[in-house]
């Protein structure tokens, strides 16, 4: 019996799928095919497929051509398959020629020519979210570097204040696009925006783009005015729009794995939380200023987050014990209290301490080293030390990709409330940085 193995994602299962395992099955007797898994489509930088793993696999059965399935799930994993299952062929699309030659010390290779005129990318590309880039900061470039592994968006256009454009800190990448000269004439082209202007313009921009109907992905963080951003989110669920904040630890896999882990009661009672995020930022000092502020708008976004995730926002008070110079908290740390718990924050744009996070309770503990906030291991700790438990999982380029790929699935599936940041996160962390330019419970040193 001659035995063949193919793989795919499989996503969007279509005609050219079809083709090609039909073709496959034709070269032997009994066909094995390989789905991969979504957490080796991420880790291969596919990131916006759009089927899960059971809806794909079961699209490959209802062919009738594969007398087994297996999950792709490790690079090295065809070498393998292939020893194990005793594959005499291994085939794959005409459009990896050449790539998978190395198997033919393991079995015959054979390319086969795909169905030309269709592909899942394509059908993902056919109605692709129109986006506008407004504003020009320096995070655009690393914002467009991470959009070319996304499908099923495009950049449209762009706008910046001309109050702006003159400053040294800008992308290189913002004349690359079509620019208009106001931002009312960029709205009427497109279906979203990403805002990564200044702070102090968020909220007239926001404002506009809701107005408009277009979705809304902003930098972090999402403001300082609590009722500003209690109108923006009603405004944006009565449109039915999704209304997004751009903190991509929110939408990085491992941080999402390490929440449930801890919620799942493997460290028993949280306890206490300490979650730092320092910098000294030096001669971008001045800049990070102008965009966002002094140390907690800055910054503060990042602890807030998982002492929000974890905690929940009924704490009983909250504290800001901050040094300042020339009028700019250069230095903040944030006390929370709750009942049975505690939560301390240090964040600082000139000053440098550890910046880890972690996670204690009543059976053991979770710490995740810096940069947390780009969560990709972590250590589960107890006393018994025979007990740990260590985790990794891949952070992909800047991780601005995982947000990226979660705009679009909101807008696409009209899911306007974000699961991974939603509205309530986003109230939560603003009404914190509300509280400390009213300067409530601010203690200056």
């Amino acid at each position: 019996m001659k035995k063949v193995i193919t793989y795919g994602t499989y996503d969007l299962f279509h005609q050219g799928h079809y083709n090609l395992l039909k073709r496959a099955k034709a070269l032997g007797d009994y066909l094995i095919v390989g789905v991969t898994s979504d957490y080796f489509d991420k880790s291969r930088g596919k990131f916006n497929v759009h089927d899960d793993l059971m809806t794909r696999i079961e699209n490959v059965k209802k062919t009738g051509f594969a007398d087994q399935i297996v999950v792709e799930e490790y690079f090295g994993q065809k070498i393998d398959d292939i020893k194990k299952y005793g594959v005499d062929i291994f085939t794959v699309g005409s459009d990896w020629k050449g790539y998978f030659d190395y198997l033919n010390e393991y079995c015959k290779v054979v390319y086969l020519e795909r169905t030309k005129g269709i592909s899942s990318t394509q059908i993902r590309n056919e109605h692709s979210v129109r986006l506008g880039i407004v504003g020009n900061e320096m995070i655009l470039d690393r914002f467009i570097n991470e959009m070319k592994y996304v499908s099923g968006i495009e950049v449209v256009g762009a706008y910046a204040s001309k109050d702006d454009v003159d400053s040294r800190y800008k992308s290189v990448q913002f004349q690359q696009f079509p620019q208009y000269n106001t931002y009312e004439s960029l709205l009427d082209k497109v279906d979203a925006v990403y805002i990564n202007a200044p702070l102090t313009q968020r909220n007239e921009l926001i404002a506009a783009a809701l107005e408009k109907g277009k979705h809304v992905l902003t930098e972090f963080p999402f403001g300082f005015n609590y009722q500003k951003a209690v109108e923006f989110i009603k405004t944006a669920s009565e449109k039915g729009l999704v209304l997004m904040e751009g903190l991509k630890t929110a939408y990085c896999p491992a941080f999402g794995k390490m929440i449930s882990l801890v919620k799942s009661g493997r460290i028993g009672k949280i306890l206490s939380i300490e979650a730092n995020f320092t910098q000294i930022l030096g001669e971008n000092l001045q800049n990070q200023v102008r965009i966002a502020g002094g140390s907690v708008a800055s910054l503060g976004a990042y602890p807030l987050l998982a002492i929000f995730k974890l905690l929940g926002y009924d704490y009983k008070k909250v504290e800001f014990i901050t040094h300042q110079e020339n009028g700019i908290d250069t230095m903040t740390r944030m006390n929370f209290i709750y009942d049975g718990a505690i939560a301390t924050s240090l964040v600082a744009i000139n000053a440098k301490a550890e910046g880890s996070l972690t996670i204690s309770g009543t059976k053991g503990y979770v710490y995740v080293p810096a940069p947390w906030w780009k969560t990709e291991y972590y250590e589960l700790r107890y006393e018994d030390i025979n007990k740990n438990s260590k985790f990794f999982y891949k952070f992909e380029g800047e991780g601005l990709r995982y947000e990226i790929v979660e705009f679009v699935r909101c807008i696409k599936e009209t899911a306007e409330i974000n699961l991974l940041l939603n509205h309530d996160n986003i109230l939560a962390e603003t009404k914190i940085l509300s509280l400390f330019y009213e300067k409530n419970n601010v203690i200056k040193f």
